[in-house]
C-alpha cells in the first residue's frame, strides 16, 4: 500500500523493490539504504534504531535521495530518527543534507506518520509504502526475473540462494570465528542484491563499503576499500563470484580484511587459497554464486 507523497516513478519502484528484497533476507532487525538499485548502506542489530543508524552511516553522502527499507514497523522513535538523520548522524560525517524518496516497511504507526509528514519539509513528498508482515516462507520460488530486450523478453528463475551453513567449505588455515561468520553472512547476502562485479565489506554487522557493477572485480574491490577507509581493518569481505586470480586477496590484505567469503570454483583456487594463507586471511567457499546483472 502506498501512502501519500508525490507521484512515484518507474525508477523509484525499481529501487524500492531492490531495497525491500534485501531487507527481507534478515530475521533480526535490519535496515537497508539503496541508491540506483545498489545498497549503499545495510546493517543488522538487536535494535531497529541502531540498525537504521548503522545503515545510514555506511555512506551518508550516497544516502541523499535514497530508498529506505526496514523489516520492522516504523514507530514514533524510528520515524524521528529517520527524519533527523542528517542532524544526528550525517552532518558530522560529511553529508550535505538528507532526504528519502521512499520509506518501505511492514507498517507505520499513526503517530509516526504524523512525524514523518510534519517534522521536515521533505516529509510531505516522501512516499511511504506499507508492505505488511514479511513471511519469507511464502516466497514463490516459481517466480521469474524478467528483463526486456529489443523485440522480446528474457526470463530466468529468481536467485533464492541464501546463506547455507551446511554447504560451506573452509579451505584456508585460518578459520572465521562466530562474529566473523555473522559478518560474512551479511556481506554475502548484500552481495546477492548488488550489481556484479561486486565486493562488499562488513564489520560489526554493518556494511562499510560496496564496490558495485564494475567491469572487473579488482576495481570493485578498490572502490569498496576506499569507501571503508581505515574501518576496513578486521572486516569481512564478500565477492559474488569467484576470484579468477589472487589479486583481490592481495588488495584485501593491504586493506586489513580478516576474512573472505566467495563461491570458489576458479582454476586458480589453489593460488587464491595460498595467498590468503600467506596473509592469515580466513576464507569460506559457498559453492554457489550470485552474479547479478
Amino acid at each position: 500500500m502506498l501512502e501519500g507523497g508525490t507521484a512515484i516513478s518507474f525508477n523509484n519502484l525499481l529501487d524500492t523493490n531492490a531495497a525491500f528484497e534485501l531487507v527481507k533476507e534478515f530475521e533480526q532487525p535490519a535496515a537497508v539504504v539503496v541508491k540506483h538499485l545498489n545498497p549503499c548502506g545495510c546493517a543488522v542489530d538487536e535494535d531497529i534504531l541502531e540498525a537504521y543508524r548503522k545503515a545510514y552511516e555506511g555512506d551518508v553522502v550516497s544516502a541523499f535521495g535514497s530508498i529506505i527499507a526496514l523489516n520492522r514497523k516504523v514507530d514514533v522513535e524510528l520515524a524521528r530518527t529517520i527524519m533527523e538523520s542528517y542532524s544526528r548522524f550525517g552532518k558530522a560525517r560529511g553529508a550535505s543534507g538528507f532526504f528519502a524518496e521512499v520509506i518501505i516497511a511492514p507498517g507505520f504507526d499513526a503517530d509516526a506518520l504524523e512525524i514523518i509528514r510534519t517534522l521536515k519539509a521533505w516529509g510531505g513528498r516522501v512516499r511511504l509504502m506499507e508492505a505488511g508482515a514479511i513471511e519469507r516462507a511464502k516466497i514463490d520460488g516459481a517466480e521469474y526475473d524478467a528483463r526486456c530486450v529489443v523485440g522480446g523478453m528474457l526470463l530466468q528463475k529468481r536467485d533464492l540462494v541464501g546463506w547455507e551453513p551446511s554447504e560451506l567449505k573452509y579451505p584456508t588455515k585460518a578459520k572465521p570465528n562466530k562474529e566473523q561468520l555473522e559478518d560474512l553472512r551479511i556481506a554475502w547476502l548484500v552481495a546477492k542484491h548488488t550489481k556484479s562485479n561486486t565486493i562488499v565489506l562488513v564489520k560489526n554487522r554493518k556494511v562499510l563499503g560496496v564496490g558495485a557493477g564494475q567491469m572487473n572485480r579488482v576495481e570493485s574491490g578498490l572502490i569498496a576499500f576506499k569507501r571503508a577507509g581505515d574501518e576496513a581493518k578486521g572486516c569481512a569481505m564478500a565477492s559474488d563470484a569467484f576470484f579468477p586470480f589472487p589479486d583481490n586477496v592481495e588488495n584485501a590484505s593491504k586493506a586489513g580484511v580478516a576474512c573472505i567469503v566467495q563461491p570458489g570454483g576458479s582454476n586458480k583456487d589453489d593460488e587464491v587459497i595460498a595467498t590468503a594463507d600467506k596473509h592469515g586471511i580466513a576464507m569460506v567457499f559457498t559453492g554457489k554464486r550470485h552474479f547479478k546483472h
